[in-house]
């Protein structure tokens, strides 16, 4: 007798509760859906620096020029015509051509490393549990209970690379050359009667350099990759009563027509989701949907089940790259187990009667 009265006690206090947590002045006739504001993401750009600048030098060797000159060879002197003059040899020495360098360059080196990137920051969000195996309502959605349920955050790795040693220049002397050339000289002056014997020129060649060898520097500029990451805006979970179409709480019919085996959307299938569940959504700001998906009983149902589940992700997928948050969406496959007809195992059944059985489906569900 005590537990019988405990549990009603316990059932008129979930009652109370609940009955608490109803729309305010609800209107006879009209659906509602409990929603839970949603964590608001943003997307950030992050610019990664893959390799930084550097410079890049060239080259450019020495300028010479020939140069054409008149040397004196001979002296001017007076002859004797009693004794006549002399004669002497002298090397002279002059530089042929002038020293300069040559340069080398030694390229940048650059070592390969990697940045860790977060693109998305851990999370957690209110996820509705199974029912209770020992429910004593009839209706499995009295039982069930929240969990707040944790998400890791997720990180990216990029490839950079890191200048190890800058390039260089390198300069190589060049050794001066020197030529010679060899003039007569007076060693004795010619006595009594001198003669005038006039001077003597010769041409020489020799190369002079213009410009030395230089080098031209120029910046190669850094190079860099853009990383999209989701940034937490603002923080969701409060719980808000919203109006709804009642036949969207039922399960909707969603028409896409799998291939055999696939859950890959083809474009008709894509087009159906941006016309059929699109407007749903943007009608119904903040509402959390379930997509379900089912397939008939040929085949295995541990093969049923994966398949159901890979195709209700896939939607799920392609409404969160068109911009649905992620902890609005349910994405639940079903397998063989939510047969419409009687083609069970080991029942013979025209194929339109299994087509009925092979389904999408969406609702709007309760946060």
């Amino acid at each position: 007798m005590k537990k019988v009265t405990l549990f009603v006690v316990t059932l008129f206090a979930s009652a109370m509760v609940f009955a608490q947590d109803l729309p305010t002045n609800p209107e006879p006739g009209k659906c509602y859906v409990r929603c839970t504001t949603p964590d608001v993401y943003v997307n950030e750009s992050v610019q990664v620096m893959t390799r930084p600048a550097y410079k890049k030098l060239r080259t450019v060797p020495a300028v010479y020029e020939t140069v054409t000159e008149r040397v004196l060879v001979k002296e001017a002197s007076k002859q004797l015509k009693v004794v006549p003059a002399k004669w002497g040899t002298e090397t002279v020495t002059y530089v042929k051509k002038q020293g300069a360098s040559t340069l080398s360059v030694t390229p940048a080196s650059f070592t390969n490393d990697t940045e860790t990137i977060e693109i998305k920051p851990a999370y957690a969000q209110w996820e509705l549990g199974a029912p209770a195996p020992d429910c004593a309502s009839g209706n499995p959605d009295d039982c069930r209970y929240w969990c707040y349920k944790g998400y890791p955050a997720e990180f990216t790795t990029v490839a950079v690379k890191r200048l190890a040693n800058d390039a260089s220049p390198n300069r190589s002397p060049i050794a001066e050359k020197s030529g010679t050339y060899t003039k007569r000289v007076i060693t004795e002056p010619a006595r009594v009667e001198e003669v005038t014997i006039p001077e003597e020129y010769a041409t020489i060649t020799r190369t002079v350099m213009v410009k030395d060898a230089e080098v031209i520097e120029e910046t190669v500029p850094a190079e860099y990759k853009t990383v999209t990451k989701e940034v937490l805006q603002s923080k969701g979970g409060l719980t808000t009563w919203k109006e709804v179409e009642c036949a969207l709480v039922e399960y909707q019919a969603l028409p896409i027509n799998w291939n055999l085996g696939s859950a890959t959307l083809t474009a008709e299938a894509k087009n159906i989701i941006d016309t059929r569940l699109m407007p749903v959504l943007a009608q119904n700001p903040g509402v959390k949907l379930e997509i379900a998906s089912h397939t008939d009983s040929r085949g295995t149902k541990s093969s049923n089940q994966d398949l159901s589940e890979r195709r209700a992700r896939a939607v799920a997928a392609y409404l969160q790259s068109k911009g649905v948050n992620s902890s609005l969406l349910v994405a639940n496959g079903y397998g063989e187990n939510r047969l419409k007809n009687r083609c069970a195992d080991g029942v013979s059944c025209t194929e339109r009667e299994h087509a009925v059985n092979r389904r999408t489906e969406f609702r709007l569900i309760n946060n």
